[in-house]
C-alpha cells in the first residue's frame, strides 16, 4: 500500500508543472500542499495552489512572493489548455462526431478525455450536448442570456439540427408511427429531457419498458384519477361501456367514467371466453358500479344491442337510483342505417360506392381523377360507416363537374378501361342526371343527422343538454331543404321518430334540455311541455335521496326559472350562450 501511494504521488508531480513550486504537507497527501514561496498551506490540491501562484480571481489569495517568471509560465500553460478545450468543444459541436459511426464516436471520446482541466472556463465535460444549449436552468440564466438563447442561429449549428432530425425521422419511419405524434407535448418533453442529459444516455431496456416504467405510468395515472374521483363525488358521473374487436379477433369490452372532469378509462375485459348474454353484461356493469360507487353514478351508457338493453333493465331494477341510457351516437347511426335502406337512397349509395371503388382500384383512373380534381380525394372517413358514406357523397357532388370532364376527356377515351364493362358502367353513372339528383336528395336527408352525430360523438361539450334541440333543428333543416313538401320526407321522419321515441326519448335528455339556459331562457314556454317537464321531474325524484332533498331541488328549480340568485347574475346571463351548462353552473 505504501509503495502504491508513493508511486501515485510521484506520478502526479511529474505530470503537473505546478509541483515544482509546492510541497505536499505529508509525503502521501497531495490534497494539502505548502507554497514554496510564502510557506502558506492550501487545501484543494495542485489546482488551487496554481491559482494562488497565478493570481487568478476566485476563492484563493494571490501569492505576494511568487516570481514574475513563474506566474507567466503558469499562465502560458493555462492559456494553452484553454485553447485546446475550445477546439475540442468545436469538434464536439459537429453532428457527425456526436451521432456518427464507431470511429467518430471514438474520436469524440478522445476529445472528451483531452479536456479534464476543471479550472478551464469552457470545458467539454460541462457541455452535455448541442440541444443542451436551449435548456438552461432558469435560476442560473440572466435576462440577457435568455434573450440570446432565443436566437437559434447563434445557439446551434443547422447541420447538427438536420442530422438529429434525420435520426428521429428514421426511427419514426421504421416504427411506422403516425406523423401527428410529433405534436404531442410528451414528445417535446422527451427531447428536452434527452438534451439536458447529454451524450451517452442509455436506452431503456425491453424489460424496463414492459414492467417498471409501465408500472410508474400506471401509478401516475392513478394519481390523476384522484381529481376525477373528487368530481364524481361532488357532481356525479356516467359509466360508459364500449365493445370492439382487436387484431387478434378478441372481443374487448372497455369501461370508462365520464364526469365534469372529463372521461377516464377504468378497465378492459376480454369477452372472448364467454357468451355476452344480458346476464353476463349486467354482471360486468354491476361490478363497475360497485367499484365507482353507486352513490356517484347517475347513468350507465351502452350500445343498443338487445343483450345490453336487457342488462340495463336489470341494473335499473337492482339500483333504482341509476338510469340506463342507450348511446346517442349509436342511435343516430342506426337512424342513418335505416334511412340508408330506403330504395332510392340505397341505390344511390350503392352506385357511389361502385364508382369510387372503380376509380381507386386502378392506378390509371386514380391518377386521372386526381388530375381533374386537383388531387382532392373522394373518400373521407368519419366516425361511422354511414357518416363516411355521406361525406363521400358530399365530395362527389362538389366534384360533379370535374368528374364529368374526366369521363368525357380524351385521356379516358383512349384508356383501355373505358372499353371494359366496369368502365362503361362508371361512365354511365357519372353522366346519369338521375344519379346526381338522388345524391342531392340523400345529402338533404342525411346531412342534418350527420351534424347531430358529430355533436353527440364529440368531447368538446356534454351533449345531454343539446340533443333535444339538435334533433329538432335537424328535422327543421330537412323540412326546409324540401320546401315543406311532406311527401318527400315523410318516410324519413317516420324512421327518425321511431328511433327517437324508442331509444333517445329519455328523462335525462329532457332534463338536460330544460336545464340548458341557452335554450330555456330563449323559450320559457318549454316548462309547459309535458314531455320535457315530465322528464325533468322524473330525474329529480329519482336522484333525491329523500323527500326533503327533493323539496330543496324544487326550490332551486324555481330560482332557475325566475333567473334569481346566481342564475340572475350578470356573469351567468352573459355566458348563457357562450358556455356549456356544466361549466356555467360550476363557474357560478
Amino acid at each position: 500500500m505504501s509503495s502504491q501511494g508513493q508511486t501515485s504521488s510521484s506520478t502526479a508531480r511529474v505530470r503537473d508543472v505546478g509541483w515544482k513550486y509546492c510541497t505536499p504537507l505529508t509525503e502521501k497527501d497531495t490534497n494539502n500542499v505548502v507554497c514554496n514561496f510564502c510557506s502558506n498551506i492550501y487545501r484543494g490540491g495542485i489546482t488551487r495552489l496554481k491559482n494562488h501562484l497565478m493570481g487568478r480571481s476566485g476563492n484563493v489569495k494571490t501569492c505576494p512572493q511568487c516570481p514574475k517568471e513563474v506566474r507567466e509560465e503558469l499562465w502560458a500553460i493555462f492559456n494553452e489548455k484553454h485553447n485546446k478545450d475550445v477546439a475540442t468543444y468545436e469538434r464536439v459541436q459537429d453532428a457527425r462526431d456526436i451521432l456518427g459511426d464507431s470511429d467518430e464516436e471514438r474520436a469524440l471520446n478522445v476529445g472528451l478525455q483531452e479536456t479534464t482541466e476543471t479550472a478551464s472556463s469552457i470545458t467539454v465535460r460541462k457541455i452535455k450536448g448541442p440541444i443542451d444549449l436551449f435548456f438552461r436552468k432558469p435560476e442560473s440564466a440572466s435576462k440577457k442570456e435568455k434573450l440570446r438563447q432565443a436566437n437559434i442561429k447563434e445557439a446551434i449549428d443547422k447541420k447538427v439540427v438536420r442530422r438529429v432530425h434525420q435520426i428521429i425521422a428514421q426511427f419514426w419511419y421504421q416504427a411506422g408511427l403516425p406523423f401527428h405524434l410529433v405534436k404531442l407535448d410528451s414528445f417535446r418533453q422527451m427531447l428536452e429531457a434527452i438534451g439536458k442529459f447529454g451524450p451517452y444516455l442509455p436506452p431503456p431496456t425491453y424489460y424496463a419498458m414492459r414492467v417498471p416504467l409501465l408500472q410508474l405510468e400506471v401509478n401516475y395515472t392513478e394519481d390523476l384519477m384522484k381529481d376525477h374521483k373528487m368530481q364524481w363525488e361532488r357532481f356525479g358521473c356516467s359509466i360508459m361501456s364500449d365493445a370492439w374487436t382487436d387484431r387478434k379477433q378478441r372481443c374487448i369490452i372497455n369501461f370508462l367514467v365520464n364526469s365534469t372532469a372529463g372521461t377516464m378509462f377504468i378497465k378492459s375485459v376480454d369477452g372472448s371466453d364467454f357468451v355476452k348474454t344480458g346476464d353476463k353484461i349486467f354482471e360486468l356493469l354491476d361490478a363497475v358500479v360497485e367499484e365507482v360507487g353507486e352513490e356517484n353514478v347517475m347513468q350507465i351508457i351502452t350500445n343498443n344491442g338487445s343483450n345490453y338493453v336487457l342488462a340495463g333493465k336489470m341494473l335499473e331494477m337492482k339500483r333504482p337510483k341509476i338510469y340506463w341510457t342507450p348511446c346517442a351516437a349509436h342511435c343516430i347511426d342506426l337512424m342513418l342505417e335505416d334511412i340508408g335502406k330506403i330504395p332510392r337512397i340505397k341505390m344511390t349509395i350503392k352506385r357511389a360506392i361502385s364508382l369510387v371503388g372503380f376509380i381507386y382500384s386502378h392506378s390509371s383512373t386514380l391518377s386521372l381523377m386526381r388530375h381533374f380534381t386537383k388531387k382532392r380525394e373522394l373518400v373521407k372517413h368519419a366516425v361511422t360507416r354511414f357518416a363516411t358514406s355521406f361525406l363521400s357523397l358530399e365530395i362527389l357532388y362538389e366534384e360533379k363537374t370535374n368528374l364529368r370532364k374526366m369521363f368525357v376527356s380524351d385521356e379516358w377515351t383512349i384508356n383501355k378501361l373505358s372499353k371494359e364493362i366496369k368502365g362503361k358502367e362508371a361512365t354511365k353513372i357519372v353522366l346519369m342526371p338521375s344519379f346526381w339528383k338522388n345524391v342531392a336528395y340523400t345529402m338533404k336527408v342525411m346531412g342534418p343527422l350527420v351534424k347531430v352525430l358529430r355533436l353527440v360523438d364529440s368531447e368538446k361539450k356534454a351533449a345531454m343538454g343539446y340533443i333535444y334541440e339538435a334533433m329538432d333543428k335537424a328535422k327543421e333543416a330537412i323540412i326546409k331543404a324540401f320546401n315543406e313538401k311532406e311527401n318527400k320526407y315523410k318516410d324519413v321522419f317516420k324512421i327518425i321518430d321511431e328511433r327517437w321515441n324508442c331509444q333517445l326519448h329519455r328523462p335525462l335528455h329532457a332534463a338536460g334540455h330544460m336545464l340548458n339556459p341557452e335554450y330555456y331562457y330563449a323559450n320559457r314556454s318549454m316548462e309547459f311541455d309535458l314531455e320535457v317537464i315530465g322528464g325533468l321531474h322524473a330525474c329529480l325524484h329519482k336522484f333525491a335521496l329523500n323527500t326533503q332533498i327533493e323539496f330543496m331541488m324544487l326550490k332551486e328549480m324555481q330560482a332557475y326559472k325566475d333567473a334569481s340568485g346566481i342564475f340572475g347574475s350578470s356573469t351567468a346571463i352573459a355566458m348563457r350562450t357562450e358556455m356549456a351548462p356544466v361549466g356555467l353552473y360550476k363557474t357560478c
